[in-house]
């Protein structure tokens, strides 16, 4: 059996290697406890070698910065206003729909001012600032929390409000998608949120540039297969390409 070191050792190259590992294979690998894995994560984690996550643990090469909401609108904003325009054309007129907080999704709440007969909830505050000046469409907003970071909302209140809610159809942003761990974004309770949000709707759009893709944020809110529609710029490898297609999700590509 590896001593204490030899095994820290071990784990930091098997989460530099694959990305991300997981508190009960690790144990079964080692033949150690899952107590002593949680002790040996909790130190490479406080020694910065890694990330550590719910369950496991992140190689730190794999977390994406998180930028505020300032600098976002900075970033790829032309691919985003191109995004946007697609993901219009997947909205009509009179459904209920989910707009997820974020500057991309700002973008699309900017272009709803023709859609008649709307409701659309949001927990973004920019968001709902934007959707205030159309008279055709009904806000809600899911209330809670304020981050100001995002200017978004979160928290049990947040979620409490899509209690017995159902909607057509959720438009979501993320921080990063990749293969094995699937969509996810840099704030536990966004990603909590961001789940609810995908139960209550009977279509989940997800938008995102081709930067996040084989990025990830911290926390993990679905797997791929849980995306009805994935709405990205001409730059997604063919690898993602032919993934998407093998798993019949609608690819929509915006040419940049």
């Amino acid at each position: 059996m590896l001593n204490t070191i030899e095994r820290r050792q071990k784990i930091i190259d098997k989460v530099n290697t694959e990305g991300r590992v997981d508190v009960p294979i690790l144990a079964k690998e080692f033949d150690v406890s899952t107590v002593t894995i949680r002790t040996d994560l909790n130190d490479l984690g406080k020694r910065k070698l890694l990330v550590r996550s719910r369950g496991g643990a992140v190689a730190i090469s794999k977390i994406t910065k998180e930028l505020s909401v300032k600098e976002k609108h900075c970033e790829n904003l032309h691919v985003k206003e191109k995004l946007a325009k697609a993901v219009i054309q997947l909205i009509n007129n009179n459904e209920l729909i989910i707009l997820d907080s974020g500057t991309t999704t700002e973008q699309v709440a900017k272009l709803l001012q023709n859609h008649k007969n709307l409701v659309v909830m949001t927990n973004g505050l920019n968001i709902a600032t934007e959707l205030a000046h159309f008279q055709d469409t009904e806000v809600m907003m899911t209330g809670g929390t304020l981050r100001q970071k995002s200017l978004s909302f979160y928290g049990r209140q947040a979620e409490a409000s899509l209690n017995n809610l159902r909607f057509n159809k959720v438009i979501l942003g993320v921080d990063g998608i990749e293969e094995s761990l699937g969509l996810t974004t840099h704030f536990e309770h966004e990603a909590t949120l961001n789940r609810l949000m995908c139960d209550v709707s009977k279509e989940v759009i997800a938008v995102t540039d081709s930067s996040k893709f084989g990025r990830s944020g911290l926390h993990i809110i679905a797997p791929l297969s849980s995306i009805d529609v994935l709405v990205t710029d001409s730059n997604i490898s063919q690898d993602y390409r032919t993934y998407f297609e093998s798993q019949n999700i609608k690819l929509i590509i915006v040419d940049i």
